[in-house]
């Protein structure tokens, strides 16, 4: 039977409490990853820490956004952590997406669409003339164009991006129950496997309180 598939948010920048995460996340059921975002790599001794761990599928959560040249010397200049996944924003444009693909290697470039914090009122706020359906959408068939490798979204949009983009659909903003705390397009573990996701990416849900119980009750969560 084929294995759920999760990164638990390694956000954090204590490396013993990002060791005791994925210690207590071993489990035979789910296929887990870990994600390391900014405040993590931009820790003191978070670089040195990715650069040495072994046997684990690793997301680098960068949410790269510069021009093209900038985008793809930042690949370029973390290579040597071999890591599987690295993020850049779609908005960032169809170059930089183009030049960071072209230098990725065996790295899986994922386009981040529309972060999960964000809803219409805040993409008004920011500007942007479109709903976020439609935003997502068009986001999803620039990652088609780049050939990117995966993308991110809500899991409220994955069935809608299915029909544009084939590859890996990875998917933030879960939760177990109401509670959303900074996410605002959230969707529980079942929901968002049903919708179509390939990864989830869970954090707090899991890493604040006993690690292990919380992987138990995202077990049993799935098995319903």
């Amino acid at each position: 039977m084929k294995k759920n598939k999760v990164f638990v948010a390694c956000d954090s920048t204590n490396i013993l409490k990002i060791k005791r995460i994925i210690q207590d996340t071993q489990n035979t059921k789910i296929k887990i990853g870990y994600k390391f975002g900014l405040e993590f790599i931009n820790s003191k001794n978070g670089r040195k820490f990715i650069s040495k761990l072994k046997n684990k599928i690793t997301f680098l959560d960068l949410k790269i956004n510069d021009i093209p040249n900038t985008c793809l010397a930042t690949v370029k200049a973390v290579k040597d952590l071999q890591v599987n996944y690295i993020t850049i924003h779609i908005s960032s444009g169809l170059e930089s997406l183009k030049a960071v693909k072209k230098v990725s290697g065996k790295i899986k470039i994922v386009g981040v669409t529309t972060l999960t914090s964000i809803d219409n009122k805040s993409l008004k706020e920011i500007g942007y003339d479109k709903k976020i359906n439609s935003l997502v959408l068009n986001q999803a068939k620039l990652a088609a164009k780049a050939k990117l490798d995966a993308i991110v979204c809500s899991a409220k949009e994955v069935r809608l991006v299915k029909n544009v983009f084939k590859k890996e659909i990875i998917t933030p903003g879960i939760r177990f129950s109401s509670k959303k705390n900074d996410q605002k397009r959230v969707m529980s573990p079942v929901e968002a496997y049903r919708n179509g996701s390939d990864w989830l990416v869970i954090g707090r849900p899991i890493t604040n309180g006993n690690i292990k119980k919380n992987i138990q009750k995202l077990i049993n969560h799935l098995s319903q």
